[in-house]
């Protein structure tokens, strides 16, 4: 049989790549486009497949290795080549030496062959013990082409939520859910209508004695006796520093992804800890068990010490039968209330929090905004109070850079950017947008991009990107009224700005009292990282600025 060396193909323009994984091992029988290896770059990694078939013959690269385009991965000796004119017998052969061969039964595998096509049913996988959990969003419709592991819905029950994805691929004749229906593992979801391959099994052949009498031609043995004739030997063996990720294949890599599950706090249960499909979707079920956390979720919790209830101290919760008491309606929270409702227990829990209270005269201010709105009238961007307080924010916090940091463990990160948000009130509950940059931009573009976000956040289309990152935060009761309130800071922010409705008052010019817009200021400061005299004077300069915006300048 003829010996192939199979080369790394173009995968891309990039140098040299990192071999984290080895898929076969001398001996076995590969298909063609069969996964040899898996490669790793500094951006993902992919698995490198066979342009022959045959028995592997030789392996040229190990864990570890560098590669590129047309490096060679090994030799093999390739499947349906004319077998190669007998070797004359080896003097050191004696003719008196008879040996008994044993010949090499076909191997029963058969090719893979395309199952029956039409409707495919897919059906909620085993994700949990729980019962009846809420569809809370649909991701695709009929008439989708549906790939495998695609998401199709995301579930939530009282711990988590998870999407699920697809069983099969197709095009999606039927969707059996929608929105605010409960399911339970095994309930079918959609009908597909498509082709899927169906494999049979490969029987194992029997060892093999390649061997003849003396003077006799010698028989090369099958791809699948050599292959079964070898000895077994591990195809991945982590241990090295060469990876630096979990070691998984990518196809797990992308179950994980699709599922949202970290790989990093998986433990693999396959060979030398290799994680599994199986592993992915035990570690799934323990969290919307709750019988585990993430540790983004441990994050989000309030710490041990001092976040739980019986850390505390606290007796429990009263449960009381409203009903007997008069009529009731009851309605369930909405999934941006509970989420948010842990945050803010956890931050009120465990931020110490202390809040000042000022008065900032923005006549001159309110006069300058309408005035620019007149004069922008065509422009179609309307500017608000608040473009003008945030602009007004990031001068104080890079006067006072403390209020731009956060906690990491015993240490102050100082941020050299700044990211502030703003609560913006939606049907489904408070959410707070975030504007970058707001250093580099101006008052009619972050008016602009205020504009936008909030009405993505009342459409419920704000992505996680625009909700993370802000380094501080203004939270507007704006025209609806109120003085003063306490707003509870946005962990992992050591600060955030309450402002109420403004109003004109008489103030003392030294000479009389005179008619002035005041706006009312709330600012809620983290004692661990800020001290009363900082915030006072935090106030004192962001009250100068709103009444003469000219200082933003200097």
């Amino acid at each position: 049989m003829a010996l192939v060396e199979v080369q790394v193909p173009d995968i891309g323009d990039f140098d040299e790549v990192t071999v984290i994984e080895l898929m076969v091992k001398v001996g076995d029988t590969v298909k063609a486009e069969q996964s040899l290896i898996t490669v790793e770059s500094d951006k993902a990694s992919m698995e490198i497949p066979s342009s022959t078939a045959g028995v592997v013959k030789e392996m040229r690269v190990a864990l570890g290795d560098k590669v590129k385009q047309g490096s060679v991965v090994l030799v093999v000796e390739a499947a349906g080549a004319a077998a190669a004119p007998a070797a004359a017998p080896s003097a050191a052969v004696s003719s008196a030496s008879p040996v008994v061969a044993s010949e090499a039964q076909p191997s029963s595998a058969a090719p893979a062959t395309p199952a029956a096509s039409g409707p495919v049913q897919v059906h909620v996988p085993d994700i949990g013990d729980f019962k009846d959990v809420v569809v809370i969003e649909v991701m695709v419709k009929p008439g989708d082409a549906i790939k495998i592991e695609q998401s199709l819905i995301t579930v939530e029950s009282d711990k988590a939520s998870m999407e699920i994805p697809s069983s099969a691929a197709g095009v999606l004749k039927e969707l059996k859910v929608k929105v605010g229906d409960t399911v339970n593992i095994g309930d079918l979801l959609a009908v597909l209508e498509g082709t899927a391959l169906a494999a049979a099994p490969v029987a194992a052949a029997a060892p093999v004695v390649a061997v003849a009498v003396a003077s006799a031609p010698a028989v090369a043995p099958s791809p699948v006796a050599a292959a079964a004739a070898a000895v077994s030997a591990p195809a991945h063996a982590p241990g090295g520093n060469t990876v630096g990720m979990p070691h998984a294949s990518p196809s797990v890599r992308k179950f994980a992804r699709e599922l949202g599950v970290p790989l990093d706090e998986v433990k693999g249960s396959g060979l030398k800890g290799r994680i599994t499909s199986d592993d992915v979707q035990a570690f799934t079920k323990a969290v919307m068990s709750g019988v585990a956390q993430t540790k983004a979720q441990a994050a989000k919790a309030p710490a041990a010490s001092g976040g739980g209830g019986s850390e505390l101290g606290l007796i429990p919760w009263p449960k009381v039968d409203f009903a007997k008491f008069g009529p009731i309606e009851r309605k369930e929270m909405g999934r941006i209330k509970k989420i948010s409702g842990a945050n803010l227990l956890r931050n009120a829990i465990m931020i110490p929090a202390v809040t000042n209270h000022d008065d900032a005269d923005i006549t001159d201010l309110e006069a300058f905004r309408v005035s620019t709105n007149k004069e922008n009238e065509k422009s179609g961007v309307k500017v608000t109070m608040l473009a003008f307080l945030i602009k007004a924010c990031v001068a104080a916090l890079k006067k006072y850079p403390e209020f731009n940091s956060s906690l990491d463990g015993d240490a102050i990160v100082y941020k050299n950017y700044w990211h502030i948000g703003f609560a913006a009130d939606t049907p489904n509950g408070l959410m707070v947008p975030v504007i970058r940059d707001c250093d580099k931009k101006g008052v009619l573009q972050i008016s602009q991009e205020m504009g936008e976000l909030a009405k993505k956040a009342r459409d419920g289309k704000l992505g996680p990107a625009e909700m993370t990152g802000a380094t501080f935060t203004i939270s507007s009761l704006g025209g609806i009224g109120g003085k003063y309130f306490t707003p509870i800071i946005n962990a992992p922010e050591v600060a955030i700005l309450g402002v109420c409705k403004s109003t004109m008052e008489p103030v003392w010019d030294g000479k009389q009292f005179v008619p002035r817009l005041m706006l009312p200021l709330s600012l809620t400061w983290d004692h661990r990282v800020i001290d009363g005299a900082a915030a006072a004077r935090f106030n004192a300069f962001l009250g100068q600025i709103l009444s003469d915006f000219r200082r933003v300048l200097l």
